[in-house]
């Protein structure tokens, strides 16, 4: 173990095809394309997060680098959240005045079990569903499933295959979905600020991206309410999962195989 930080820092191999990927796409720059009324912005972020996914399918990183990007991963968005709650305190005050809508908010995420699961046992899904419907799918969600269920049950199989695409797939997503929404809705920046925080530091910057382009004089606000929505998802969301979510899932999918039959 104690050689495997010294590997980590030693792979100049790795740290410069980071590099390359991020003076690239810094390059790239923003883009913005108009869809009616609304614009999906194109961030530095989604094409790293596309570009690095490519490189895995090539000689450029092995298996084993890979590994070893998934721990800088980690210790990336653990700065991340520290400029979160950097920024979070001068706006303390207008945290409070926000009230109970940032501690209740994540009431609002048990209304995707509501739309996902009928779905996905239409598609011909079984058990596998409340493993993939329940949350989001991140870390402690996995931890809950696996507990439960264990990690080889259908309802682990479901939950990885969530936390694998989301790992893939779900900052490209909230990045795109985050700048359309915001420009089509006539909603508060702060509600979307808010909404911003998923749980996930990845999904969460990506999504907080589009926000601060499009309102930069409000940017050190929509910052502070999206890294304390965030931490307070990954606080509140694992109870939340765990004494609500999961049990609602479990329910909700025994009503709905017995109205498919």
């Amino acid at each position: 173990m104690s050689n495997e930080p010294k590997g980590l820092w030693k792979d100049w191999r790795l740290h410069l095809v980071v590099l390359g990927i991020v003076i690239l796409t810094e390059l790239i720059g923003t883009h913005e394309i108009p869809i009616g009324p609304g614009v999906i912005l194109l961030l530095p972020m989604l094409y790293a997060v596309v570009i690095g996914l490519g490189t895995y399918f090539t000689p450029l990183i092995s298996k084993k680098q890979s590994k070893k990007a998934e721990t800088l991963v980690f210790m990336s968005v653990s700065i991340l959240v520290a400029k979160f709650g950097v920024e979070a305190g001068p706006a303390l005050p207008e945290l409070f005045r926000a009230g109970p809508a940032l501690i209740l908010q994540e009431i609002g995420n048990l209304a995707t079990i509501l739309v996902a699961l009928p779905v996905a046992v239409f598609l011909g899904l079984k058990r596998e569903t409340i493993g993939m419907t329940h949350s989001i799918g991140r870390e402690p969600n996995l931890a809950i499933i696996t507990e439960k269920y264990g990690i080889s049950s259908p309802e682990g199989r479901g939950i990885m295959a969530v936390y694998i695409f989301g790992t893939i797939f779900g900052a490209i997503f909230m990045g795109l979905a985050s700048g359309l929404l915001a420009s089509i809705l006539p909603i508060s920046p702060l509600s979307f600020a808010m909404a911003t925080g998923v749980g996930s530091g990845s999904m969460t910057a990506a999504s907080l991206g589009p926000l601060i382009s499009l309102y930069p004089e409000m940017s050190e606000t929509i910052t502070a309410y999206s890294g304390a929505s965030n931490l307070l998802t990954s606080v509140t969301g694992l109870y939340m999962s765990l004494f609500i979510a999961l049990p609602l899932t479990e329910k909700y999918y025994s009503l709905m195989i017995r109205f498919k039959s």
